[in-house]
């Protein structure tokens, strides 16, 4: 079985909730405990690049993020993004790696809500990484989505087909 490789970009799936002033912050990832509760048997190589929101994603983090997909040895990548800005970030690496599955995916609700998408949607990012062709592609709420026909409701929170 081939690594899937997975870069943390930070959004909503890692933020933490401070009590005190009610306000969304980063801390640490999740993800290594996601994939524990989740039970994963794919092996994995992980590396956290930056944790942000998307909103404050600039063009250079986006190269960076880029830069990444194209030299890590893995052809199956994950990309743990804000939901916000996650279909920008698809055009770059469409435009920029090619022969590799991408597959970007995120939460709506942060992991420690305990309520949270995230872990349904990191096992879905992780079958489709390893069953679709090379592309880029957005995974979310169990449905994936070529990464050119995609976007966020933002009166639903769901992610739908352009049409």
């Amino acid at each position: 079985m081939k690594q899937v490789r997975i870069f943390i970009t930070g959004g909503t799936f890692d933020k933490e909730y401070n009590e005190l002033n009610g306000q969304l912050y980063f801390k640490d990832t999740h993800l290594h405990d996601l994939l524990e509760m989740g039970r994963n048997k794919v092996p994995v190589a992980i590396r956290t690049l930056m944790m942000i929101d998307s909103l404050e994603m600039t063009d250079e983090d986006r190269m960076l993020i880029a830069h990444q997909c194209r030299q890590c040895d893995e052809d199956k990548i994950i990309i743990t993004h804000g939901t916000d800005t996650m279909t920008v970030t698809a055009k770059v690496l469409a435009e920029q790696v090619p022969g590799k599955t991408i597959i970007l995916t995120g939460a709506m609700i942060p992991i420690k809500f305990g309520s949270s998408d995230g872990l349904f949607n990191l096992g879905s990012a992780l079958a489709f990484a390893q069953a679709l062709p090379n592309g880029v592609y957005v995974a979310m709420n169990g449905r994936y989505f070529n990464w050119d026909n995609v976007r966020k409701n933002r009166q639903t929170g769901i992610f739908e087909e352009l049409q």
